[in-house]
């Protein structure tokens, strides 16, 4: 049975750089078992949305993988993604629509607050990352 999962990056990747892989391979994992997923980037969770940074955790897993990578290739492939317009801008410098992101501008909704709480209330399981 597919259930309507919910994914919230929020903290800082740098700081712990494991839980985002794992976060992000939970994500790929329900998306794999055949749930909706939306996926909301906020705050400094909006790094993993950065190709260089995708790379750093790529070799967090050691040598050439590219597990990362192609986590974020199922996902930007297969969920609903959400960003944060004001975060992106604090954390990564770089505004809505300017083709900076590791995800095409045409496959992510920016948003705010609303957006978080419209998901939240419409999902069924809830993962804060």
């Amino acid at each position: 049975m597919s259930r309507k999962y919910f994914f919230k990056f929020v903290s800082e990747p740098k700081s712990d750089p494991v839980k985002s892989i794992v976060g992000l391979a939970c994500a790929g994992q329900a998306i794999s078992d055949g749930h909706d997923v939306s996926i909301f980037f906020a705050a400094a969770g909006t790094r993993l949305l950065d190709s260089d940074f995708i790379e750093a955790l790529n070799q967090e897993m050691g040598g050439d993988s590219r597990f990362v990578s192609e986590l974020m290739e199922k996902i930007i492939s297969n969920a609903t993604l959400y960003c944060s317009f004001a975060s992106d801008k604090a954390t990564l410098d770089h505004s809505e629509g300017d083709g900076a992101l590791i995800v095409p501008d045409d496959k992510i909704m920016w948003s705010g607050p609303p957006g978080v709480i419209e998901l939240s209330a419409a999902s069924e399981v809830q993962l804060v990352y």
